[in-house]
C-alpha cells in the first residue's frame, strides 16, 4: 500500500515510518523543512513538502495515496485555539480528499475524557464535538464521513508513549523535577495514565491501517494505569531526588502547564483493540523505561 503519513518525522511518525516501511508498504511523508525531508529520504521515504497550514500539499498527499496516516499536531500549548483550528482544517482536507474512495485513513486522538470513575474503552464516544472542542472535534469529524465512503479510524494514544529520547509530557515532568529538586505528584497520586511504548504505538498504526473496519477507534494503550505517584517515585529513583506530594493548586506552578494533565486520571484499556488487532505489546513499561535511563537528558543543562 502507498500511505501518506503527516507528522512523519515526529516521535511517533518516524517509528511508524519505518514500521511501514518494514512491512513492505511504500510511505510518503509530509515535511515541513529540510531537515524533515532529509530525514524521511534516508529512511527510505518519499517526500512531500508542506505542513498543516498547507491544504493544498495536504490534498495532493492524500489523493495520490492509497492510505492516510494523519499523526501531525501543533502541540501548541501556549496557544491550544490555534492547534485545534489547525487539526481540525487539516482533517476537514482529508477527509473531503478520500471522500467516496473507501480508503484508509487514521487519525491520531487522545484518551482524555472519555470516561468517569473508570478506564476509557474503545466504545466510548469522545466528547470533543465540534470547531471550539479540543484537537477541534476531529475525531468525531472523521468518523462522520464513514458516511460519505471514508475508512476512518481513530488511533486514541495513552498520555505517554515513552522510549529512549522520549521528549514528550513524561520528559516536561522529569524537567520540573530537576527543577525543583523534587519529583512531585498531584494530590494523593492514585490518579493513573496508561501509558504505551513508542515501538508497539508504531506496530498498532500499521495494524490498524491495514485491518481495522470504518468506525474503529483504537487504543494505544499498552499499560492500561500507571499511578501518578508510581511515575514521580520511579523519577525520583532516577534523579536520586526526594518525592513529594503537590497541592492541585499549586500543580501548573510546580510543573507548569503539564501540571493541569497530571492530575487527571487518564487510564484506559485496550482490550478490544488487542482482540481485533492482535496487538500484543513487546515493548518495556513506562516505569522500565524511566529505570533504563530514557530521560536521563531530560531537563538536564546543555
Amino acid at each position: 500500500m502507498h500511505v501518506f503519513v503527516t507528522g512523519a518525522s515526529g516521535w511517533i511518525g518516524s517509528a511508524t515510518v519505518d514500521e511501514l516501511l518494514a512491512a513492505g508498504h511504500e510511505v510518503t511523508g509530509l515535511a515541513r523543512s529540510e531537515t524533515s525531508a532529509d530525514a524521511l529520504a534516508s529512511r527510505g521515504a518519499r517526500v512531500l513538502r508542506g505542513d498543516l497550514d498547507d491544504p493544498a500539499a495536504l490534498r495532493r498527499g492524500a489523493e495520490a495515496a492509497e492510505g492516510v496516516i494523519h499523526l501531525a499536531n501543533k502541540h501548541d500549548w501556549a496557544n491550544p485555539r490555534e492547534s485545534d483550528r489547525a487539526e481540525r482544517a487539516a482533517v476537514e482536507t482529508l477527509v473531503t480528499a478520500l471522500d467516496g474512495s473507501d480508503r484508509p485513513l487514521l487519525l491520531a486522538s487522545g484518551l482524555a475524557g472519555l470516561a468517569q470513575g473508570r478506564p476509557g474503552e474503545e466504545s466510548d464516544p469522545s466528547r470533543a464535538v465540534g470547531p471550539d472542542s479540543p484537537r477541534g472535534g476531529a475525531e468525531n469529524l472523521a468518523l462522520d464521513h464513514v458516511a460519505h465512503g471514508v475508512r476512518s479510524i481513530a488511533a486514541r494514544f495513552a498520555p505517554t508513549v515513552h522510549g529512549m529520547g522520549d521528549h514528550g509530557f513524561i520528559a516536561l515532568i522529569v524537567a520540573a523535577a530537576r527543577r525543583r529538586g523534587v519529583s512531585g505528584y498531584v494530590g494523593d497520586g492514585t490518579n493513573a495514565w496508561a501509558a504505551v511504548h513508542r515501538s508497539d504505538a508504531a506496530r498498532l498504526v500499521r495494524l490498524g491501517l491495514e485491518q481495522a473496519p470504518a468506525g474503529t477507534r483504537l487504543h494505544a494503550a499498552a499499560e492500561q494505569g500507571v499511578p501518578t505517584r508510581d511515575i514521580a517515585e520511579a523519577i525520583g529513583r532516577a534523579l536520586d531526588l526526594p518525592v513529594a506530594s503537590i497541592a492541585p493548586q499549586d500543580a501548573v506552578d510546580h510543573f507548569g502547564f503539564i501540571g493541569r494533565f497530571f492530575g487527571l486520571d487518564m487510564s484506559a484499556s485496550s482490550a478490544r483493540t488487542r482482540e481485533l488487532l492482535g496487538w500484543s505489546p513487546t515493548g518495556p513499561t513506562l516505569i522500565e523505561d524511566i529505570a533504563a535511563g530514557a530521560y536521563a537528558k531530560a531537563g538536564a543543562p546543555a
